[in-house]
């Protein structure tokens, strides 16, 4: 015996069937269109939204019985909608979507290697130029792609001073470069 809402009920599928919901398939057939608008604001795209919705019914299925009789079927729907989108960004996110698989294996093109160089070594003087920790949070971050987490605990420091010596230092490099102090 369940309590659900101040309803004792006998049996799982009627507290489902007291929400609206007799059962699976009927719950699929009255919410999937609400579901699927929650999963296209979550991942940006139908067709994500159509997978992620899919991937969180298939999981929800073979825990219909339990989950219903809850009576928080959609928070659980929502929540696996959400989860998955998560990991699928943290799998791809450094992925680039390229159009054409030849423009990966054309050569970069530079117009004049001397301009490249010179704009390779006033880089480098700008950088010598900061103070030591804002230089080092920069290079951590640009050069070895490292996040503001990983940048404080190797400086010693909290994410948030982390931050503050990127973004201090990138105020003061674009002042230079508009200034003109580095011709």
């Amino acid at each position: 015996m369940t309590i659900l809402q101040g309803v004792v009920v006998a049996e799982p599928i009627r507290a489902a069937a007291s929400l609206g919901y007799g059962s699976f398939e009927e719950y699929v057939t009255l919410r999937s269109s609400a579901l699927l608008r929650f999963a296209a604001l979550i991942t940006g795209n139908r067709e994500d939204a159509h997978d992620a919705v899919q991937d969180a019914l298939a999981g929800l299925y073979p825990k219909w019985a339990r989950v219903s009789a809850s009576g928080q079927v959609d928070a659980y729907v929502r929540r696996s909608i959400v989860n998955a989108h998560v990991s699928a960004w943290r799998k791809v996110r450094r992925l680039h979507v390229v159009e054409d698989p030849a423009e990966l294996r054309a050569a970069p093109t530079i117009a004049d290697a001397s301009t490249a160089l010179a704009d390779a070594d006033q880089a480098a003087r700008l950088c010598r130029e900061l103070p030591p920790q804002q230089r080092a949070a920069v290079v951590l971050r640009f050069y070895e792609d490292r996040s503001f987490a990983e940048i404080g605990t190797i400086l010693g420091c909290p994410e948030a001073t982390a931050r503050s010596h990127v973004h201090r230092a990138l105020v003061a490099l674009r002042a230079r470069l508009e200034g003109g102090r580095d011709e």
